[in-house]
């Protein structure tokens, strides 16, 4: 079972790896030349996607977290901060917008976007300092804001987000974009720097506000729906987190266990989730209903974690199964697996962790005491004694949270 959930993360990830599915949306190349302009945790794999299958002018810039990059020739990958942004790339992202700005009416700016691009995009608006932008960006991460809730206030402190970098282009602009938001609505995709904006500086005020941080008082304006500069920029979603959510269905179909997708929308806390998925699965063991075991639930979305306190090591992955394994005690014959496409679950080196119908018994043989970490935000520390963690290594792309549950 341990292989068998494994083997469905990665069909769900290589759903979405660019060096698979991004060739039939490269566009042809213009007359004049191509820019390249990518960012987020998919940045080095579809600027490599691109190298490979293009044949004009072409150079570019592609900024990925640390330790998410790749060899390229044409496109130069930096390496930057994420989640919290960093000088790196401030510096990169700004290169980015002042060649955008030589573009002329003949060339093509080819922007390659992917979740993770909002911090990595990290060009301050005039009046914001970098030290405003870091602590602003760690304070709404451990806020437990929603994500567009976060990007709201990015976009209206960046001189590159919300449709700012197409703005800057006198030349057309085609955005091929990798989504690791519910919706996939391009404007929440790494804070929709090739998109309009419908979001206002009043909506950030308010978002800071609900979340009791202090503004910071240097907020300006984005371009919004029906802006001329829009015309003729195309924003196209080439990967889905519904789309990894098939391919994984499929693994446990071919296994003669019946895959029920639960959705790729899902939200909310990551330890009120697990509650709720844990009544679906005691309704299912007790009574056959409404789906007959043997059946996997899958689930894909972006939970989040309030952290107290000083909070521990982990992320929502791996809290959601901590969750769901206090709430499945006594439940017989459940196994389940929970990890960011990205490779990485918060603030570790994990992906996520796998659940075993022995999880908590062998938990308390170690000392451990399941609820206490639980509250602590501490799932880090409870599954890396077990041996339970899914570590991955960056898989550079990402489509968001992969969660299956299987009920035998």
């Amino acid at each position: 079972m341990r292989a068998l959930l494994e083997e469905s993360f990665r069909a769900a990830v290589a759903a979405a790896d660019p060096l698979h599915i991004l060739a039939p949306h490269i566009p042809a190349p213009p007359k004049g030349r191509t820019f390249v302009a990518a960012a987020g945790k998919a940045a080095a794999s579809m600027a490599l996607a691109v190298e490979r299958n293009w044949q004009g002018l072409l150079d570019g810039i592609a900024i990925t977290r640390y330790g998410h990059g790749l060899p390229t020739e044409r496109i130069r990958v930096v390496e930057a901060g994420h989640p919290v942004p960093d000088e790196a790339g401030e510096a990169a992202s700004r290169e980015m917008l002042e060649k955008t700005r030589q573009l002329n009416e003949n060339d093509l700016l080819l922007a390659l976007i992917s979740g993770g691009g909002s911090s990595l995009l990290s060009l301050p608006a005039p009046g914001v300092s970098m030290a405003e932008l870091k602590s602003l960006t760690a304070q709404l991460l451990r806020s437990g804001a929603a994500i567009q809730e976060i990007n709201t206030v990015r976009k209206h402190l960046s001189a590159i987000a919300g449709g700012r970098l197409a703005a800057a282009s006198r030349a057309p602009v085609l955005a091929l974009i990798i989504s690791d938001v519910t919706g996939d609505d391009p404007t929440h995709i790494a804070s929709g720097p090739c998109a309009p904006d419908p979001t206002t500086v009043e909506d950030a005020r308010a978002v800071l506000a609900k979340y009791g941080i202090a503004s910071p008082g240097a907020f300006s304006e984005t371009p919004k729906p029906g802006d001329a500069v829009f015309s003729r920029v195309r924003n196209h979603v080439v990967a889905t987190a519904h789309r990894s959510l098939e391919a994984a269905a499929e693994i446990f179909k071919v296994n003669a266990i019946t895959p029920v997708i639960l959705g790729d929308t899902i939200t909310g806390e990551a330890s009120e989730v697990a509650k709720v998925m844990a009544a679906l699965v005691r309704e299912i063991r007790k009574h056959k209903m409404p789906f007959r075991p043997p059946v996997a639930l899958i689930s894909g979305g972006e939970c989040t974690v309030t952290v107290r306190g000083q909070g521990g090591r982990g992320g929502r992955c791996s809290e959601f199964l901590l969750s769901l394994a206090i709430e499945l005690e006594g439940v017989d014959n459940i196994w389940a697996i929970a990890a960011d496409t990205d490779g990485i679950d918060g603030s570790e080196d994990n992906a996520g962790a796998i659940l075993f119908p022995d999880t908590l018994a062998r938990a308390r043989t170690k000392g451990l005491d399941p609820r206490a970490l639980l509250a602590g935000n501490d799932s880090y520390s409870f599954f890396a004694p077990l041996g339970d963690l899914l570590i991955t290594g960056p898989t550079r792309t990402n489509v968001n949270d992969y969660r299956a549950i299987v009920v035998r």
